[in-house]
């Protein structure tokens, strides 16, 4: 399954990683230098949950924004309990 978010459409992206050294100009140094750039990934909060989509209850990839922001409807709690033996 691709790490895709089903309402907002949230997934992984690429970038990069800036390794640096040397003393900032403001604290008396001649400057900081870039030394390595390496590729790396920014991967999207996404959790597995039980939603109602389209009056059905299915599970589905969402990200935590989503659920912060009610996009996701959950469904119902059950009632049901187990009858009990005589």
């Amino acid at each position: 399954m691709p790490r895709v978010c089903y309402f907002t459409g949230k997934k992984t992206k690429t970038g990069r990683r800036y390794a640096r050294r040397g003393k900032a100009k403001y604290l008396g140094g001649v400057g900081r230098k870039v030394t390595g750039k390496t590729r790396r990934k920014f991967k999207p909060n996404i959790q597995k949950v039980r939603a109602v989509v389209d009056g059905k209850v299915v599970r589905i990839q969402v990200s935590a924004k989503a659920i912060r922001e009610g996009l996701v409807v959950k469904p119902a709690k059950r009632t049901w309990k187990p009858v009990a033996a005589d």
